[in-house]
Order: structure tokens, then sequence, then C-alpha cells
């Protein structure tokens, strides 16, 4: 269980700072709440206490994490690429869904990679921008440095 003040990271959306934990009644149902405030953004989410693990709500990756994650970005290898646009497009969104910052990292960088050598679609396009920052924003927030100082990892400035 999170505590107020924690800094946590929820899938598709990036860093958040618990702010509370209330009880509220949705659909009939009273439980306890975790109310998340967005690092860098005026969004806030609410997310069920009691489900908490299921949508992949976790601690930020400590600092042996973020050294293997930069590493991977760094490096030339990449994993293969799926050539059915639909199936790839399906494949990453389910890693992006998951949150796991080692699979994030990869969709970050094969989306990149893709991008150089043939561009990408819109949905890709989105899916890139989308999962770069939730990248660089938990990375940012796991260092300490600041975000414009790791864009350069995702082709960034």
């Amino acid at each position: 269980m999170f505590a107020v003040g924690d800094l946590v990271c929820y899938p598709m959306h990036g860093v958040g700072r618990v702010e509370t934990i209330e009880e509220h009644t949705v659909l009939g149902e009273t439980g306890q709440y975790y109310l998340l405030r967005f690092l860098g953004g005026r969004m806030t989410a609410m997310v069920p206490v009691s489900t908490a693990d299921r949508v992949g709500l976790r601690e930020l990756a400590d600092a042996e994490t973020c050294e293997s994650v930069i590493r991977l970005l760094t490096d030339d290898a990449c994993l293969p690429e799926i050539d059915n646009w639909n199936q790839r497009y399906r494949d990453n969104l389910d890693k992006l869904r998951a949150g796991k910052v080692l699979d994030v990292a990869n969709v970050v960088k094969s989306l990149l990679k893709r991008d150089r050598e043939r561009g990408l679609s819109a949905g890709e396009r989105k899916m890139f921008l989308t999962a770069r920052q939730v990248l660089i924003g938990e990375l940012s927030a796991s260092t300490g440095r600041p975000e414009s100082e790791l864009l350069w990892l995702v082709g960034g400035e």
C-alpha cells in the first residue's frame, strides 16, 4: 500500500504523487481510492486501492533499474521488429499498459528506430510520444535529473 506523498508510476499516464487516500462510493461500491496528481500537469486520477496492483500502479524504478534503462537506450542493439503493423501496435500497447519500465524503454527505442528509418504512422507517433514522456518522467523523478537532461536518450532536443 502506498502512503500520502509517495511518488508512483501509473501505466500510460506516468509519474504521480499520492495526494490523499479517500473513501468513495462508485457504482454502489464503497472503497478506498488513491488520489494521484501527475507531475508536470494538472491531471489527476482516482485508483482503487484494492486493484492498484492489477492496473499496474507501482513504485518508481530504483537507481539500478534506471541505469539498466539508460544502458538499453544507448546500446545499438534493438529487439527484432514485427512486420505486421497491427500486431506490432498491439504488442507495443500491451507493453505500455503493463507499465514495466524496461518494456516501456524497449517500445520507445524500437519506435525511435522505426521513425528514423521509415517514419511512423499517426497512431505509432502518438504512442511514441506518450511512451517517451512516461519514460523520461520516471527517469527524471527516480534519478533527480531534469527531464531536459534526459531527452537526448530518446531522440529529443
